[in-house]
């Protein structure tokens, strides 16, 4: 019997979701494709695995057993990969990143530049996610690590199997149409009277925002809801209302809007996360390395937001 390392891993997430469409989704395949490997893998074993009732699938007894073996052969390959790497005099990996927009245009060009210029043989890819799927993405094995965020106002649930390495502290401000905020800075509450454009309270920034407004005794009329500060910023210069920015956000702004402090600062922090089995890496600490340098670069600390 040859047990394959890529069908293991969808067997796995099979045992995670529930479902062939969820495994699929969160491995970034077709269901078809999920079912005809985990189809191949019931050949190699020559026995059932799973079994269907309606939309979800139940792991025969087999099947939990072989799940149960997955994951300690996944974690061995992973432990054998760090091995390896320690082994080697030079570092030569390829490391899959999950990233969002701001960071993606802010941060990641900077940084990888100089990560290829002092260790060529470290090869980042990136996928973009919403912030608050990458972490379950790390969890999961699909990313070797992932930015994610925290809010001042609405810290991240976080997972025991997980490490955060702190690269920068944002500061939240007012994006507003020209002239309609004469002073330069605001509180929350002033900008009550103005309609928002606004994340859904699905997204961490959307919730994170909603938070800090009610704090300040209002509920924001939230006229526009979009997922992109790029696209809220587009709608602000068109007069459609006012939003929030952070400041890697502010690479994206388009000309004609006014960028307002706040009075009472709004902070995110923005991290690695990784596994914790994933701690050793060497060359996982070489690319926290260049992005939190390339963040100092930008003027941003690494004072955690965290309660």
């Amino acid at each position: 019997m040859e047990l394959s390392l890529h069908r293991l891993r969808m067997l796995r997430e099979l045992s995670r979701r529930g479902t062939v469409t969820a495994a699929a989704a969160s491995l970034h395949y077709t269901a078809s494709a999920v079912s005809q490997q985990l189809a191949q893998l019931e050949r190699d074993v020559g026995a059932k695995l799973f079994e269907r009732f309606g939309r979800r699938v139940q792991l025969t007894e087999l099947g939990l057993l072989l799940t149960e073996h997955a994951e300690e052969i996944l974690g061995s390959v992973e432990r054998a990969t760090l091995a390896l790497e320690e082994a080697q005099e030079t570092v030569s990996v390829r490391l899959m990143a999950g990233v969002w927009a701001s960071v993606a245009s802010g941060l990641l060009p900077h940084a990888l530049a100089a990560l290829a210029g002092e260790h060529p043989g470290i090869q980042v890819r990136t996928r973009e996610l919403a912030p608050e799927d990458t972490a379950d993405a790390v969890r999961d094995g699909e990313l070797d690590l992932s930015f994610v965020i925290d809010y001042s106002d609405a810290p991240m649930p976080w997972d025991a199997g997980l490490e955060r390495a702190v690269i920068a502290v944002e500061r939240l401000h007012a994006a507003v149409p020209a002239g309609a905020v004469p002073a330069g800075s605001a509180s929350l509450l002033e900008l009550a009277e103005h309609p928002w454009i606004l994340a859904s309270p699905k997204s961490h920034f959307g919730r994170a925002v909603r938070t800090a407004c009610h704090r300040h005794g209002f509920e924001p009329k939230i006229n526009h809801e979009v997922e992109e500060q790029s696209t809220a910023m587009a709608m602000v210069r068109a007069g459609l209302g006012v939003t929030l920015v952070s400041d890697l956000g502010l690479g994206l702004r388009p000309p004609g809007i006014d960028v307002v402090a706040l009075t009472t600062p709004l902070l995110r922090t923005v991290s690695i996360a990784y596994r914790t089995t994933s701690s050793r890496r060497p060359a996982l600490q070489l690319v926290i390395e260049a992005v939190r340098d390339a963040a100092a670069a930008l003027g941003l600390g690494t004072e955690p937001a965290l309660p």
